[in-house]
């Protein structure tokens, strides 16, 4: 369909038509908009700008600044409306309101400027520079003109800077030279014209420059991103060059081109240097802390005594602990080394103030050691000559104190400024030269990082959590961790005449035994914060969220008792109440709500009471109520039946009180027919009194009353004497109630007989076909009842014709009574079918529906939603006063929805994705059928044909697809369009509202055929009936000027252009979506290989029925220069309105009645927490994905925890909440201002949303967080998703470390923040890669001590060894739990009951989740680890699909085999020889007891990629699988072969990350691959050939072996390449002679030498480590080595590795596919029970039905 451009002689508009006032538009009809609109026009009396297309008359300041400064036409138009929104807005929302409507209140636009323009004027008082603000300091009637150009002037800056946008200090710059051109202008005292006011001038004279230095350093500079960081600028370079003032002498204005800036100025502020010691630089005051106490530790727990505090009396342990400030300073030292190391690149002509502080830091720390050190020593060497502490060795101790005393002084005044945070603020924020100087020595100037501190509640409260936290810490490392060491420690050391088995190079080899025993412990205790941090936070959450009441309705039972004051909260929190917003600041008001709140929340004083007095206040609550069952009933969550029995019918049959949904009335009548049975002669007071205990067993016996009262005078006709009859009955009954003789007139005993016979009535009625004869005779016996045996006192005939309770006619015996006065509603008259059916409910129900809904998401959604009301949450304003919002979600190429083949399409086992879903989801594809069939379908078989659109939308709102986030999304504007209904209807339009709303929800849920087409039902909803209320209403209009929902399709100008189906789909929900916008990058050529780029933004258009372009931006280049995704945010910002902007991804999703909360999170902005607003709102995510597979569910449950309880103790007390991805939402205005909503340079920024918060932090803004709404999100379902997403993210992290960001905040925050942050972001991954290592060290100590005879001298001196082994090992179980258990246990125990969550993660146990997060535990360490080594990070596309196909084993491999497969056989092969060569292995118990868990670790990391793989057991599939994998070992096709294909591309692929490290990284990796020829050197010493020397010879010899061995590699690999294609048999023969030479030279060995046969294999555990080591150290080589023969030798040796490796892999997954019960019990344990019936069913169904077959199907 054809995109509609201006000329086409149309002028299409985004929200409001400002080209045409006149139109009928809902959005003009306020005055606000109007009054901001006009006060854009007063341009009568400026100087006319030197162009022909100026027409005052028509053209308001934009044009005005366009014309002199050059802008673009459509950036104009675009901040035109996007600044008319925003004062209209903001006007709406003053209170009082303006005295004047029509005319713009000069606060409103005072306040915009200053908020819009803070980073400007906070950035000019940093520089010491004067704003190009010339405003009166008081306001002044003609600065609204004058402000007004200062803030469109801004706004057309950003909307055309493009990728400027990530440069908001280089956008102050631009807009300060700008602003002083604009007052130039308006002086009009000269023709002073801007250098560039020619048309599209600021887009090629100030934002391209600019542009192409970004692109020349992002392109060339960077290599794509492959060159060191330090090489090249990035974008926080380039920013950060305009934090000087300087930048205004160089760079001058017009901007110089020519300058140091476009030159290579080089490095900015910060250098990134790819470093482990980047962890130590950054958070250096954790370090010390960790070193100094274990310093301290050691030395007090060397005295051997029970407690601390006894050893501290003695003067000689004490000055020892004094030692620990030699260490400390000797840690400063390293800190300014390092400094002055990785930051030398910031030195320069413009830094030699920098140069100079890093060298006078090193040379004073130095200083500090010596001067430590020697007075030190001068104390001990006194003590030691005198034999005791003489005075003169106190005086020199004293001295050493004094000294200390200095050196500490700093950290002192930093203590006094902790204690005074906003002493410190005032210092960092003032900018005053004074302080500049003054703390000039301690920290770096910085624009950022400045009055961080939080005010002092919030200080005491984060750091109580951090003392208690450091105090378990630091005791559990010194009583159970340090001291225990100290015995086993002495007696190594103690150890004589150790006979070694191996070649001793050290003299002291007992002190190297002590050490190997020392490392894991060290590790551990470095670490063991973590696990302290997860038990303490896991508490203080849960103690958050029970104060927050979290979890208190966790189920429907708990939701019926307590509906009634449900829906009065539903009323206070949902609808506006002046009395709470007009005192928002009063004390007493916030009394009255928190007194409001508890009553409802625990049912004080009958708060429901009002909603049954006010019949407008129970029709809003039936309005929201029910449209929130209809938007269930869309999903498809309920049915039909289900609807009736939870939906709030309108109050009809003149029922007397608030007709509650049917599920909350169930069993109450006959609860109360059994209570009136039982007190036969209670007076009516004492039987109503007990029944009314019960609001919902009232409220069933009045409205079955009621409704009988209304249903029997209703099928008998009016004029018969039978109607008259049942008239009089109920007036006796109506008068014995009133005077309160009920019980005295009428037997209660007779009731269960009226009982009986009214349900036959009603089941009569419900057939649409009755038959008469039956009615009448039921009907005769009711009667029959009522007159004999209801009535207490007999009656005669002559008496109930006196009465009016017989007929008068005596003769009329011969018809039989209401024989011919039935008269029954048409049966088009589904309102009367309704009531009967309510009615049967209520006479009927015995059982209590507390299985209503039947659908666990639709109870989980009802019940949070209910439970979320009675959480403290900001009152809702009108929409009309709430601010406005927008919804941004980037998209590149996923699905949009799923298309007929992709759901039809089986995999190798036949299992479609459709099949899938509707096993996964059975009942929700029944509902959707049962909804097919209401709207027309006549067979089954029609859904693949006249229902294939409503088909593809139900499978695409069960996947991560845009469909069902654009679903999500819109739901925010059809909850306004109803909230903006209620907030201005009459009582009586609100009535007929009521009225009409459930009529039409209960048609489309009957048996009837509904006009609504599978769009509408799809998507927009537009017959909802919700919207069909709206129509005469301006609600639309009120919507659409709050919500705006755009999605940055970076590509749909490409899809469209080549027929792409996602264009067409991406049409289709912009044709059924009102509020939605797509912002898409334009590709046009110019010739010449040319191509402009423009950032263009479409809609539907209704009215022309197409496709129509508002904006087309042009940019100065092509969009991606960094990271994709934030590129692709930025381009679209612009097209964003409103005060807050909420980022969601593609994998999102969002629910009706949680879009109706978000008036109220957006009032958060508002309030205070601690000393600062928020500036982004952190919203609650529910993690959808859980019930798809047994991975879905682990990962939903770590994932679930970590957005709940870790993002609430995060943001209370710690302070320390950032932005972890979405759906958080941002204070738009604050970031457009300071660099946008995420940051973009290439790599660094690879895990972009989180420097979102970092920037936030650092500038000062407040991260809040919020579990009263929460928005839908999926994860990934399949361990290679889950794999490659945790991949990206550990690689992101690995990224951080190096970042300017991390640096700042671990140096700019407070020491309990910094701990925060460090544990809560780069510090969880380090600390989890400090895990493995922990069990490297561990087995590597023990394997050195057991090859080098150390293990057996302990075994026999003492039993110190094998409890030590025993507790050391038992402690990674524990962090493995800690890690993921605990979290996980107490947020689910808070939000649905400790026994479920017990019962839960026991389920888990079962379906191996240990073993899937000890495998993660493998994925998070690699990639973190080798990226901050090495670097490599990349983008993972994970995809978001429906795991249910077999993954290979090769592909397994290609993506584990480095990362865990190789790690695993490496920790199994030290554990195998350990029990071969260990004293203590000999011992079975103790050798378990000891390796137990990391035997546990080598079978996950080997087994999970398995157990987790669909069909991963099956024997047919396992062979097949080894197959393939052997074809891909040995591919040797075309050159561009893919990794996919081939092992050699693949191999080379594994390396890439060696060609981007440097010199350090290189070192390292070879240090670190030296540990495979350790296993050399111990094994061959216990060979037979030995003969038991210990002489180094026997180690150099084992070289010649391992030489000859590779020169065979060698010579058999140069062979294959020469001779196997065309003389195979030379190949044959260097084999055979290779195979004979090696026979001789065994049976040789045999012979003369003490060779034994099981040497063979012994020394292959020896020598196969050492080749493999030798591939390593190539691959760091292979740039000299690759050209060489040798490396051809070394390739064919790496091809037999990987074969070893694959084989050692296979083994076990073969024999488990061999043995019987295993493929059954992992099907089960992968996928929930129903479809593991569903699958096993379907095979035997199709049997042997070829896959073509079920494609045909």
């Amino acid at each position: 369909m054809p995109t509609t451009r201006r000329d086409d002689g149309v002028e299409p508009y985004n929200i409001i038509p400002l080209h045409h006032h006149s139109s009928d538009h809902p959005s003009l009809r306020f005055p606000e908009v109007r009054a901001a609109s006009s006060a854009l026009l007063s341009v009568s009396d400026l100087r006319p700008p030197p162009s022909h297309r100026w027409r005052p008359s028509t053209m308001d300041l934009l044009d005005w600044l366009s014309l002199f400064f050059g802008f673009q036409i459509d950036n104009v138009r675009n901040q035109r409306e996007h600044l008319v929104l925003h004062l209209a807005n903001a006007q709406m929302r003053l209170s009082p309101p303006p005295d004047t409507l029509d005319s713009l209140d000069p606060s409103v636009l005072r306040s915009f400027r200053r908020t819009l323009l803070r980073n400007y004027t906070s950035w000019c008082s940093y520089l010491h520079k004067k704003p190009s603000l010339l405003l009166s300091d008081r306001p002044h009637p003609s600065d609204l003109r004058r402000e007004l150009l200062y803030v469109s002037l801004y706004l057309l800056i950003w909307g055309e800077a493009a990728n400027l946008r990530f440069l908001p200090e280089c956008i102050c710059y631009i807009f300060h030279h700008m602003a002083r051109d604009l007052n130039r202008i308006l002086q009009q005292n000269d023709d002073f014209l801007p250098s560039f006011h020619a048309e599209n001038g600021f887009l090629e004279c100030v934002v391209k420059p600019i542009y192409d230095l970004i692109r020349s350093e992002a392109e060339n500079s960077s290599r794509n991103g492959t060159a060191p960081h330090s090489w090249w600028r990035n974008y926080d370079d380039l920013n950060e060059y305009f934090w000087n003032r300087k930048c205004f002498e160089k760079l001058k204005w017009p901007i110089h081109v020519g300058g140091n800036f476009f030159l290579g100025a080089g490095k900015t502020g910060f250098v990134e240097q790819r470093s482990f010691w980047n962890l130590f630089r950054s958070f250096d005051r954790l370090w010390v802390m960790l070193i100094l106490f274990l310093q301290a530790a050691v030395i007090v727990a060397w005295k051997d005594r029970a407690y601390p505090w006894h050893v501290l009396d003695d003067r000689d342990v004490q000055v020892r602990i004094l030692s620990i400030f030699i260490t400390w300073g000797a840690l400063r030292f390293l800190q300014s080394l390092l400094d002055l190391t990785m930051q030398r690149a910031l030195v320069s002509r413009l830094t030699k103030r920098l140069a100079l502080r890093m060298m006078l830091k090193t040379v004073v720390a130095a200083a500090w050691i010596v001067v430590f050190a020697v007075v030190y020593w001068r104390v001990w060497s006194q003590r030691s000559h005198d034999r005791k502490w003489s005075a003169e060795a106190n005086k020199r101790l004293v001295l050493f104190l004094e000294i200390a005393l200095v050196f500490i002084a700093p950290e002192l005044l930093a203590l006094v400024l902790f204690v005074l945070p906003w002493v410190r603020n005032f210092i960092e924020r003032v900018d005053w030269r004074i302080f500049s100087f003054l703390t000039w020595w301690f920290q770096g100037k910085a624009y950022v990082g400045r009055g961080l501190r939080e005010g002092l509640l919030d200080n005491i409260k984060y750091t109580l959590f951090w003392v208690v936290v450091l105090a378990s810490k630091f005791s559990f490392s010194y009583f159970l961790q340090i001291q225990p060491m100290i015995a086993p420690s002495r007696a190594v050391l103690e150890l004589k005449d150790v006979e070694y088995q191996w070649h001793e190079f050290f003299k002291n080899g007992n002190a190297v035994a002590v050490g190997l025993i020392w490392i894991p412990v060290v590790l551990i205790y470095l670490m063991d914060i973590q696990i302290w941090y997860a038990i303490y936070s896991s508490l203080v959450g849960a103690t958050v969220g029970l104060f927050a009441h979290l979890g208190e309705i966790r189920s429907m039972q708990q939701l019926n008792l307590r509906f009634q004051f449900f829906a009065s909260a539903v009323l206070f929190n949902l609808m506006p109440e002046e009395q709470f917003l007009h005192s928002r600041a009063s004390l007493g008001s916030k009394f009255k709500d928190a007194v409001h709140r508890m009553k409802l929340r625990y049912g004080l004083g009958n708060p429901y009471k009002k909603l049954e007095s006010s019949q407008t206040e129970a029709d809003k609550f039936a309005l929201i109520w029910n449209e929130i069952i209809v938007s269930f009933r869309e999903e498809d969550i309920i049915s039909d039946q289900e609807v009736e029995l939870l939906e709030l019918p309108k109050n009809s049959w003149n029922v007397r009180v608030i007709r509650w949904p049917c599920f909350l009335l169930c069993n109450e009548l006959l609860l109360t027919l059994s209570q009136a049975k039982e007190l036969v002669d209670a007076p009516d007071k004492r039987l109503w009194r007990k029944i009314c205990k019960h609001e919902f067993r009232r409220c069933a016996v009045i409205e079955a009353y009621d409704c009988i009262k209304h249903l029997l005078p209703e099928i008998i006709k009016p004029d018969s004497e039978e109607h008259s009859i049942v008239m009089a009955l109920f007036q006796e009954i109506d008068h014995s109630l009133e005077i309160g003789k009920f019980t005295k007139v009428f037997k209660t005993t007779a009731l269960p007989q009226l009982h009986n016979k009214l349900i036959k009535l009603v089941e009569l009625l419900r057939k649409k076909k009755v038959d008469p004869n039956h009615l009448v005779n039921t009907l005769q016996a009711l009667y029959e009842i009522a007159i004999r045996d209801f009535f207490k006192e007999k009656r005669n005939a002559e008496q109930l014709r006196e009465d009016g309770l017989a007929p008068q006619n005596p003769s009329s015996s011969e018809v039989l009574l209401f024989e011919n006065a039935i008269k029954l509603p048409d049966t088009i008259n589904e309102n009367f079918y309704r009531q009967i059916r309510r009615l049967h409910t209520i006479l009927t129900s015995r059982d209590s529906m507390q299985n209503i809904p039947v659908n666990l998401e639709a109870r989980r959604r009802i019940a949070f939603f209910s439970n979320s009301l009675f959480m403290n949450m900001p009152h809702a304003p009108q929409v009309e006063k709430m601010m406005a919002f927008s919804v941004l979600t980037p998209y590149y190429s996923e699905e949009v929805v799923y298309s007929k083949e992709q759901l039809r399409t089986g995999n190798e086992d036949g299992i479609s994705t459709l099949y899938y879903l509707q096993t996964i989801y059975d009942d929700e594809w029944k509902n959707f059928m049962e909804r097919m069939r209401r709207e027309g379908m006549m067979k089954d078989s029609d859904i693949w044909t006249d229902k294939l659109r409503d088909l593809r939308f139900w499978a695409s709102y069960r996947g991560q697809t845009l469909a069902r986030t654009v679903r999500g999304m819109m739901y925010y504007y059809k909850a306004l369009k109803l909230l903006a209904f209620l907030d201005s209807a009459s009582e009586i339009e609100i009535r007929e509202g009521s009225r009409e709303l459930v009529p039409l929800n209960q048609d489309s849920s009957e048996g009837f055929t509904s006009q609504r087409s599978p769009s509408s039902n799809n998507l927009s909803r537009a017959s909802s009936s919700a919207s069909l209320l709206f129509k005469g209403h301006d609600d639309c209009g009120t919507a659409l000027m709050k919500f705006t929902y755009v999605i940055a399709c970076q590509i749909y100008g490409t899809q469209k252009a080549r027929k792409d189906p996602h264009a067409d789909e991406i049409l289709y929900l912009m044709k059924n979506n009102e509020a939605l916008r797509v912002a898409y990058v334009d590709e046009v050529p110019t010739g010449r290989d040319e191509v402009e780029y423009y950032s263009v933004l479409v809609k539907y258009d209704k009215q022309l029925e197409r496709e129509v372009e508002i904006y087309r931006v042009k940019l100065p280049g092509p969009l991606k220069l960094g990271e994709g995704k934030p590129e692709n945010q930025n381009h679209a910002i612009i097209f964003t309105r409103g005060d807050a902007v909420q980022t969601i991804d593609m994998n999102q999703d969002n629910y009706f009645e949680e879009a109706l909360k978000m008036r109220n999170l957006l009032e958060e902005y508002r309030h205070y927490y601690g000393i600062r607003k928020p500036t982004i709102l952190g919203v609650r995510e529910h993690i959808f994905t859980g019930s798809v597979s047994s991975l879905a569910w682990f990962m939903s449950a770590q994932e679930t925890s970590f957005v709940t309880l870790g993002q609430r103790v995060l943001a209370n007390p710690l302070k320390i909440r950032l932005h972890y991805g979405h759906p958080d939402v941002f204070d738009r205005f604050w970031f457009i201002t300071r660099g946008g909503l995420s940051k973009a340079s290439r790599v660094i920024n690879i895990s972009e949303d989180i420097f979102a918060g970092f920037n936030c932090t650092l500038r000062g803004g407040n991260v809040t967080h919020h579990e009263y709404i929460q928005v839908g999100k999926g994860r990934d379902v399949g361990l290679n998703q889950i794999s490659m997403f945790e991949a990206k993210v550990s690689s992101g992290n690995g990224e951080q470390v190096l970042s300017r960001d991390v640096y700042r905040l671990g140096h700019r925050l407070d020491f309990f923040r910094m701990l925060s942050f460090f544990y809560t972001t780069d510090g969880f991954y380090f600390n989890t890669m400090l895990v493995v290592l922990t069990v490297y060290a561990f087995l590597w100590g023990r394997l050195l001590l057991a090859l080098s005879g150390v293990e057996a001298a302990m075994e026999s001196n003492s039993n110190n060894n094998k409890a030590l082994g025993i507790i050391l090992n038992q402690q990674f179980i524990v962090q493995l739990g800690l890690f993921t258990a605990l979290p996980m246990i107490v947020e689910n125990s808070l939000e649905h009951g400790f026994l479920q969550a017990i019962w839960d993660f026991m389920t888990m146990q079962f379906q191996l989740s240990s073993v899937f997060y000890t495998f993660s535990l493998g994925t998070k360490s690699h990639f973190f680890g080798r990226t901050i080594l090495h670097g490599g990070a990349k983008y993972r596309a994970t995809g978001r699909g429906f795991v249910v196909e077999h993954k290979s084993f090769a592909e397994n491999y290609r993506l584990y085999a480095r990362s865990h497969f190789v790690k695993a056989i490496e920790l199994g092969l030290i554990l195998i020889i350990y029990a071969l060569h260990s004293p203590v292995a000999t011992h079975t118990f103790v050798y378990i007891a000891m390796t137990v868990s990391s035997w546990f670790l080598v079978a996950s990391w080997i087994m999970a990629p398995f157990v987790f793989n669909p069909s991963g057991f099956d024997w047919l599939k396992t062979v097949y699988d080894f197959d393939d994998f052997m074809n891909w070992i040995w591919y040797r096709g075309r050159v561009f072969a893919k990794a996919e294909e081939s092992w050699e591309k693949w191999w080379y692929e594994e390396q890439d990350h060696l060609k981007i490290t440097g010199f350090w990284g290189k070192l390292l990796e070879i240090i670190l691959d030296i540990r495979f020829f350790v296993f050399q050197y111990g094994i061959v010493y216990q060979l037979g050939i030995a003969d038991g020397s210990t002489n180094i010879s026997v180690y150099l010899l084992s070289w010649v072996y391992v030489f000859v061995v590779f020169g065979i590699c060698v010579v058999v690999a140069y062979a294959r390449n020469e001779y196997e294609a065309k003389q195979h048999i030379y190949y044959r023969l260097v084999q055979s002679i290779v195979v004979l030479l090696a026979i001789v030279v065994i049976v040789a060995l045999l012979e003369f030498t003490q060779f034994k046969f099981g040497d063979v294999f012994t020394s292959l555990l020896a020598f196969i480590p050492t080749g493999w080591g030798m591939i390593l150290i190539a691959q760091v080589f292979r740039p000299y080595l690759q050209h060489t023969i040798i490396w051809t030798g070394i390739v064919s040796l790496a091809r037999m590795y990987d074969i070893l490796f694959g084989v050692i892999v296979m083994a076990p997954v073969a024999l488990l596919s061999w043995l019987p019960g295993f493929q059954p019990m992992q099907t089960r344990i992968l996928f929930n029970e129903a479809f593991s019936r569903g699958l096993r069913i379907y095979q035997m169904v199709t049997g042997t039905k070829s896959k073509a077959d079920y494609d045909s199907r």
